[in-house]
């Protein structure tokens, strides 16, 4: 046994062997595809439940041909400049098959967003796919329609957030201390934001995909580093500055923690709590020590804040193992999946090593100290490019893993991953069959106002139903991408009213949000969760 590949068994079998240990390991996994032929870089679910997958053009041919003899002429690229191979696929989940896509242009390290009218938009990436404007458009036929310098400046590593307005705006990336909108403004679209300069750590950055989540006041939370500001993006003004998270750690790309907005609550009362919480990242110094083959351990800490707060500040909590590289999946029953990363190094290239394998759940409404559950682990490898993102039936997908360059599958550490698997929380037990929700109507709901009343029709076997165990709950599917799964957000309803209808039926009444500022129009899941058992979800439209 070659003495890369032995060290890469001695991890595994020191993961498998601690995640074993652990007295509350649950959920499990299943291998969906060996390969869908490209490695994940980049993820978004879409209203049709296909799931978008994508890497890079400068990347060398991957292993899925494109059909028809298609391929792709680009004299700039700087791997290969004909390339008759697809670096994007249209995943069917509830089919589990796949078909190869088209880009033009080199989408490394790019950024993107769902509209309202449910097309992807993306954007930015690497070479002559750095102004680069892409659609994606849901249909069984559709393919990628590309739009030359429809971004202002050159984006690469930058962050999107849908806006209640029906924009996107995009901000940051490598060498852009600024943001700017899609569709473009009437007037100057490329606006300065002085705090990306500032959290630019000279050399090394750790600015780059800045964790963004729309405040319930309409402003953005912008956390970039190791601090955060809230901004007004239509005044351009800073309206308040964050302490920086004690220890000073950066969490930002390529110390890479990861980020979510926690579910919001209580949405009829006058004042809204958000709160955001950050975890995982390398510490200072480690993205220059990787380089030179030093890997330090990465970050075990959480740090916790709400940002509604008069006088907010950071709470810290001790995950049960260090994590950078990982990701943050929001799930319908209001829990946090942290899954995917490495225990020590930092993002890039050949950057990171010890993959942590064990997923970890985070139960927000717990008390500190109680808060965190480790499940069963996978036995991949999911680091430096891996992907998440859950999908309508409960699971997370999980793809992608290049810790070094190119399609390299022999001879280095961790070889590229092409497989795709699915992680299935625990709530998806079959001993939970009694308790789970199954939503009888509608199947979908095209058009739903704002701070209107709907019914939801469900059966929830078993014995009567306590109606305060029901609950309504509304995601936002998330572009997701080195660790951070953009725009997503996930709404809890409640319930205003329970009414058994008798065979195990009941009617489940619940309130929309009330403004854009808490949820932006456009396409969410809605799930009924009963004794936090979600039913599968459906597609709704909120406009």
């Amino acid at each position: 046994m070659s003495a890369p590949i032995a060290f890469v068994f001695s991890v595994l079998l020191l993961q498998l062997l601690s995640a074993s240990l652990t007295s509350a390991a649950d959920g499990s996994w299943q291998l969906l595809q060996k390969s869908i032929g490209i490695s994940a870089m980049h993820m978004q679910l879409l209203r049709n439940d296909r799931v978008i997958m994508f890497d890079r053009t400068d990347f060398g041919p991957s292993n899925l041909s494109l059909p028809g003899g298609k391929c792709r002429n680009d004299p700039t690229d700087t791997a290969l400049q004909v390339d008759c191979t697809a670096h994007s696929v249209e995943y069917d989940v509830f089919a589990n098959k796949f078909r190869p896509l088209t880009v033009q242009t080199d989408t490394w390290c790019s950024s993107g967003s769902i509209m309202p009218d449910g097309n992807l938009v993306q954007t930015g990436g690497f070479n002559d796919g750095d102004r680069r404007v892409r659609v994606f458009s849901p249909c069984r036929t559709c393919d990628w329609n590309e739009i030359p310098n429809g971004l202002t400046a050159r984006r690469w590593y930058a962050s999107n957030h849908l806006l209640p307005d029906g924009r996107q705006i995009i901000i940051g990336g490598r060498g852009q201390f600024n943001y700017e909108f899609i569709p473009k403004n009437l007037v100057a679209n490329k606006i300065n934001l002085p705090f990306l300069s500032e959290t630019n750590d000279k050399g090394i950055e750790n600015n780059l995909y800045p964790f963004v989540f729309l405040n319930v006041d309409g402003n953005l939370f912008i956390f970039a580093n190791n601090r955060a500001i809230l901004f007004d993006y239509i005044n351009n003004q800073v309206v308040r500055t964050y302490p920086t998270i004690p220890g000073g750690d950066p969490r930002s790309y390529p110390s890479t923690g990861s980020a979510v907005l926690l579910p919001l609550k209580n949405l009829k009362a006058a004042a809204i709590q958000a709160e955001v919480l950050v975890c995982g990242g390398a510490p200072k110094g480690a993205y220059v020590s990787s380089l030179k083959g030093v890997f330090m351990k990465a970050l075990d800490t959480c740090a916790r804040i709400i940002i509604t707060d008069p006088n907010p500040q950071w709470v810290m909590e001790t995950m049960p193992m260090a994590r950078v590289m990982g990701d943050m999946i929001l799930l319908p029953d209001g829990n946090v999946l942290l899954i995917n990363g490495a225990g020590s190094g930092s993002a890039g290239w050949e950057q990171g090593r010890e993959p942590v394998l064990t997923p970890v759940l985070y139960r927000p409404d717990n008390g500190i100290g109680s808060r965190f559950e480790t499940q069963n682990p996978t036995t991949i490898p999911r680091m430096y490019h891996s992907t998440a993102a859950l999908v309508r039936d409960g699971r997370v997908l999980v793809s992608g893993s290049n810790p070094h360059a190119f399609y390299n599958f022999t001879g280095v550490l961790f070889p590229t991953e092409l497989s795709l698997e699915a992680f299935s929380p625990a709530y998806m037990d079959a001993k939970f069959d009694s308790l789970r929700p199954t939503i009888i109507a509608p199947k979908s709901m095209s058009g739903i106002r704002y701070r209107k009343k709907y019914t939801i029709q469900v059966v929830i076997p078993g014995d009567k139903v306590d109606e305060n165990s029901v609950s309504v709950t509304m995601f936002a599917p998330a572009f997701n991408t080195h660790s951070f799964s953009m725009n997503q957000r996930l709404l809890v309803l409640g319930n205003d009213n329970v009414t058994a209808l008798g065979n195990s039926t009941y009617n489940v009444d619940a309130t929309t949000p009330r403004s854009g500022n808490l949820a932006p129009s456009g396409f969410y899941l809605l799930f009924v969760v009963h004794q936090g058992i979600p039913s599968q979800g459906i597609w709704v439209r909120l406009w």
